[in-house]
């Protein structure tokens, strides 16, 4: 065998795809560098080089889930109210598909720059859509955002928020028709 066509070397066992993976199948409020290592066959100090600690890997993490979350059409001014809807729906079942991360999304924390500037500029814009102005629609993707994700963390935290279930439907009914945000009259 011609040297060109040789594998240069054992095929790699790590990549980007197989660590977030290999953590989204782990309960991410315990899960360790450790405890992920062992699940992808390697030593803890290869996973290191790709990973270089629990924020490293909650950075991968939002990649691959703002990458699953955002609907793949653009938002327009006659849809933006159902790209929202239909971005929060993707935020529910991928947050609450994985054990911690929704609870972990709601707490402080240091956001990826990269993924949380994609989710928010993509947000942001579909409430420039309805005409809202730049500040008001910087006020709306907070509100959206925010309600949205301590939604998502009070659920999977397990609050207890009464004998009856919280139903994320009327939830995400009763926010979007409040957005866009608007200045609100003066008391008086």
């Amino acid at each position: 065998m011609p040297r060109s066509a040789r594998p240069l070397g054992r095929p790699a066992k790590l990549s980007r795809d197989a660590i977030v993976a290999a953590a989204l199948e782990s309960d991410l409020r315990t899960v360790t560098m450790r405890d992920l290592a062992a699940r992808l066959g390697v030593s803890h100090s290869a996973l290191y080089r790709w990973v270089a600690d629990r924020d490293g890997l909650f950075d991968l993490i939002s990649e691959v889930m703002v990458e699953r979350i955002l609907p793949t059409t653009e938002p327009t001014p006659e849809t933006w109210r159902e790209w929202l809807a239909d971005l929060a729906w993707k935020m529910h079942d991928e947050f609450l598909a994985v054990p911690g991360y929704a609870a972990h999304v709601a707490a402080p924390h240091r956001h990826n720059p990269a993924s949380f500037a994609r989710l928010h500029d993509k947000v942001v814009h579909a409430f420039t859509l309805t005409g809202a102005s730049p500040q008001m629609a910087q006020q709306s993707w907070l509100a959206f955002g925010l309600g949205v994700v301590q939604w998502l963390g009070a659920q999977q935290a397990g609050h207890d928020l009464g004998p009856e279930a919280p139903r994320f439907d009327l939830f995400l009914d009763v926010l979007l028709r409040g957005l866009p945000a608007r200045e609100p009259t003066p008391r008086s």
